[in-house]
């Protein structure tokens, strides 16, 4: 019995032990560092201009407009949930569609022909794939390099302004090649229209 409560006390101490260094100071020790080294990033890397939060850059928004690029098909959720402000939210996320299914097969001829109706000036002829396609997770804030140039002549001609500012503002926000070797040119679709619309500098 004495040894029972002996090895029963060792046990509590250990798990009491445990739970506060990986309970407490571990979790505390790596919110401390990451608010102090990584800010931003460990807030959501969220863009805020003069007070005002737009969004993530890590997370893809739906632009509609012609006035504005336009990222990868997002599948948006029906249910449109309501915050504390009472402003709407509208969540997407990946489509679970299979390639080979009938139903992605009409999202895609659907969306070609949208973005064809949209870009009769594209100097490209074929449309970029992710401009007709769902990222893995349905939230990619990126486009491809060549998805962006696609869209220069309309985003140009929609805002009166000349192609060549358009694609400044492209190559601003366009990520190169991770080591300079692995993936491709990138580009925030939200950071580019936030730009364009004079919010980002």
């Amino acid at each position: 019995m004495k040894i029972l409560r002996s090895v029963t006390g060792k046990a509590l101490a250990v798990l009491a032990a445990f739970t506060i260094l990986c309970g407490i100071l571990y979790p505390l020790a790596v919110t401390g560092i990451s608010q102090l080294l990584f800010h931003d990033k460990a807030n959501g890397s969220i863009i805020e201009v003069d007070g005002v939060k737009y969004g993530s850059e890590l997370l893809g928004q739906e632009f509609t407009g012609k006035e504005y690029m336009w990222g990868r098909i997002m599948s948006t959720n029906t249910e449109t949930f309501t915050d504390e402000k009472g402003n709407a939210t509208i969540y997407a996320g990946p489509s679970n569609k299979s390639p080979a299914s009938q139903d992605y097969e009409e999202q895609v001829k659907e969306r070609i022909a949208m973005i064809q109706k949209a870009n009769p000036d594209a100097k490209e002829e074929s449309i970029p794939v992710d401009l007709v396609t769902n990222s893995g997770s349905g939230l990619d804030p990126h486009i491809s390099a060549d998805a962006a140039k696609y869209q220069v002549s309309r985003i140009a001609k929609e805002r009166d302004m000349q192609e060549e500012e358009v694609e400044k503002i492209i190559d601003k926000y366009t990520t190169g090649r991770f080591l300079g070797i692995f993936g491709e040119n990138t580009v925030n679709v939200l950071e580019v229209n936030l730009a364009l619309d004079g919010i980002l500098k």
